[in-house]
């Protein structure tokens, strides 16, 4: 049997014609173990074939280097699970091992979430080597899910319910010796016929044997491997300060300090339970986001409509989507028309039509009318999924300041296991010098048994160095401010991209502003009704009675402004919609339309006398629908976005600190100076199109410094580029 061969697409660089080609060619089809070469100069690419057990595709790039060009790498990038992280220590280990590996280029490892982001060479380096890496130095490592539409593992709440039971099997068995060795040391309680030594061992080690053994399984584990973590420091103090209790009981001459290992471990134990609380606030800040999208999908199959589950729909599916559904994941309308709340993806309030051809968006509404669509992108490759992903990343970043808490807790634990020693050392060795110290020092530290023996201060010193000298509230303070941060801005929906924008923000100067869907409510409201033959709560209660059978958004929004009023609605006995125009309806035995001036006109009704409230609503930005009776036009109703009350008061907060506001937008210039005054802001700039954006972030950058952008939907996409800091 002739041995396998494979076969491997090299790309190249440096050739500069078909001489070039010639000349990689000929080296690698004389190296040993090729069997067939073919470069193409045109797609600067080297096909190779040839046998894995002579040779190596590091050696053929050895190849095409020594014959004068170079093979360009491709980085590929990844995330991995890691489990047995316990502190900050850990954290530097692990990236350690990662950036040892040949073609690893960068390596983040987060504690709170988790996940190591590893960008790398996927010639030099494979997702198996990577994981065997953190094997080796003491770790688990698993390739992380990607980012699915499906809820986010159970792991976090196992992780937090076992923290919290290790917490309160600590605390049950340390307070009561606690209060007990508080009370005889302040003197407050002498106990008579009592041996605290044994009670201070016995309910000591339940406490250490139970509730830390993990502690100590995993500080041995960090230490064989030469890496000792926060584990390691916690684990020895414990034990160093438990074994004064047996060694006491036995006769020797020492103090017991085996409540004080009690007491060590069950702070310990505090800190891992707030640590999974902080890695349990980041899962609810993903699921939130999950739970937008469907959870199932009708899907039509051999003229018959299944609901399956979501991860089950493949791309090209035919899908089903009544009113008032969930759009279950990216597509394109094949038949329907309806308006779609796309305010989840673009911000933008009101629905937009949708017809056949017509691409939607996977977690958006389907309002009122019935759409069925192909689907185009399903899973990871969906909106909502490339969304979720968007905060992963974030809460695996790394802000600049973090670089400096990196590198002291990588040397940390090695400089703290030193010094305890010597502490040690110093106490046992030369005890009248650090008697005479621990004497001036009584006032303040009445605790120090200072008249105990020269074994028992030592082991008492060297376990205080070791406790209290802990690197993970400066490992854990940025990256658990980075996490709630990202955590709770996802929760209200701020996704933040990158860590390291959280740290620019406090150099931004100005703030630009898109006004539709950002500043403005994000729902239509009436806002003005013009009478021309009745009075005006007639014509709303006439449209909101017409309109009340209607799922359309503005219909709401008309029915609702009706309710609001108090206005008695009319039974409808004959309705029908036509999607993007307006409804017809038959009240108390007279047609009534409700809709858009083409339309009326479409029915042979006659608008001249509704122009110039129509003209004065539209001038301002608003949304009009005209309401006729038995074909005569009885008046106007405005409809728009109105701002947000919350967005008052951000501005001002903003302003209060110094920063300078503008808005830029694409509605007429009167529209955007009433909202702009209302809001009190100064620098407007209207009539902008979308191309024009990212040059007017430029020139109010030019004017002011460091800028950030805040924009709502796909219009805004070059000018959030084009800031320092897109919103």
């Amino acid at each position: 049997m002739s041995p396998a061969t494979e076969k491997i697409d090299l790309p190249l660089e440096g050739m500069t014609c078909a001489g070039c080609a010639q000349t990689i060619e000929s080296a690698l089809s004389h190296a040993d173990g090729v069997l067939k070469v073919s470069v193409n100069f045109p797609a600067e690419t080297a096909h190779v074939e040839f046998f894995p057990s002579r040779t190596s595709v590091q050696a053929l790039e050895s190849v095409v280097e020594k014959s004068g060009y170079k093979v360009k790498h491709a980085l590929a990038s990844l995330d991995l699970k890691i489990t047995g992280m316990t502190c900050a220590s850990c954290v530097n280990n692990v990236e350690k091992a990662l950036k040892t590996v040949p073609g690893v280029s960068a390596a983040n490892v987060n504690l709170l979430t988790t996940l190591a982001a590893v960008t790398f060479d996927p010639v030099l380096a494979t997702p198996d080597v990577l994981i065997a890496a953190v094997k080796k130095s003491g770790y688990s490592a698993e390739l992380a899910r990607a980012a699915e539409l499906q809820s986010p593992s159970d792991d976090t709440e196992k992780h937090l319910a076992e923290a919290a039971r290790r917490l309160w099997i600590a605390w049950g068995l340390t307070l009561p010796v606690a209060i007990i060795m508080f009370l005889h040391m302040t003197h407050l309680w002498m106990p008579h016929g009592m041996n605290m030594d044994w009670i201070e061992t016995l309910l000591s080690l339940p406490v250490l044997a139970i509730a830390g053994a993990q502690t100590f399984e995993k500080g041995f584990k960090t230490t064989r491997h030469l890496a000792p973590n926060m584990d390691a420091l916690i684990a020895l103090g414990a034990a160093a300060a438990f074994i004064t209790g047996p060694l006491k009981l036995a006769g020797m001459p020492i103090e017991s300090f085996a409540a004080v290992a009690a007491m060590i471990m069950a702070f310990h134990l505090t800190g891992r339970y707030l640590e999974a609380r902080a890695r349990g606030r980041a899962s609810q800040a993903i699921r939130r986001l999950l739970e937008l999208g469907a959870k199932t999908a009708r899907v039509e199959q051999m003229g018959q409509e299944i609901e399956i589950p979501i991860d089950q729909v493949k791309p090209g599916d035919m899908i089903i989507i009544r009113p008032g559904e969930k759009i279950p994941t990216d597509g394109q309308v094949f038949s329907g028309q309806s308006a779609v709340d796309e305010s989840m993806a673009t911000g933008e309030p009101l629905p937009v039509d949708k017809n056949p051809g017509d691409e939607v968006i996977g977690g958006t509404i389907n309002t009122n009318g019935a759409l069925k669509i192909r689907a185009t992108k399903v899973g990871k490759d969906s909106f909502l999924a490339q969304v979720v992903r968007i905060v992963q990343e974030a809460q695996a970043a790394k802000v600049p300041i973090q670089a400096v808490a990196d590198r002291i807790t990588g040397v940390f634990v090695p400089i703290i296991l030193a010094l305890a020693l010597a502490t040690f050392l110093a106490w046992y060795l030369a005890p009248g010098a650090m008697g005479s110290l621990a004497e001036i020092a009584a006032p303040w530290l009445p605790w120090v048994p200072i008249d105990a023996s020269p074994l028992s201060l030592a082991v008492f010193s060297a376990v205080s160095v070791l406790v209290i000298a802990c690197p993970c509230a400066m490992g854990l303070a940025t990256p658990t401010a980075l996490m709630v941060g990202t955590g709770v801005g996802a929760s209200q929906g701020i996704l933040i991209r990158h860590g390291d924008t959280i740290q620019s923000m406090r150099d931004l100067k100005a703030i630009c502003f898109d006004k539709t869907g950002t500043l403005t409510h994000g729902k239509p409201a009436v806002v003005g009704v013009a009478a021309e033959s009745s009075s005006g709560p007639s014509v709303l209660g006439i449209a909101a009675s017409a309109e009340r059978v209607s799922e359309h958004p503005i219909a709401q929004a008309i029915v609702t402004a009706a309710a609001h009023e108090g206005l008695p609605l009319q039974d409808v006995t004959e309705f029908k919609a036509v999607p993007g125009k307006g409804v017809n309806a038959k009240i108390a035995g007279q047609w009534v339309l409700v809709g858009k001036e083409g339309y009326l006109k479409e029915q042979g009704v006659n608008t001249s006398a509704l122009e110039v409230a129509l003209d004065a609503y539209e001038n301002q930005g608003f949304t009009t629908v005209l309401v006729a009776v038995d074909g005569i036009g009885i008046g106007s109703i405005a409809v728009a976005d109105t701002i947000k009350p919350e967005a008052k008061e951000a501005l001002v907060a903003l302003r209060a600190r110094g920063l300078h506001l503008a808005m830029i937008t694409g509605d007429n210039e009167r529209t955007a100076r009433k909202v702009a005054a209302d809001l009190g802001i100064d620098r407007v700039l209207a009539n902008v199109l979308p191309e024009a954006k990212a040059e007017a972030v430029k020139q109010i950058a030019a004017e002011f410094g460091m800028v950030a952008m805040v924009g709502d939907g796909i219009n805004d996409a070059a000018a959030l580029a084009a800031a320092d800091i897109g919103i």
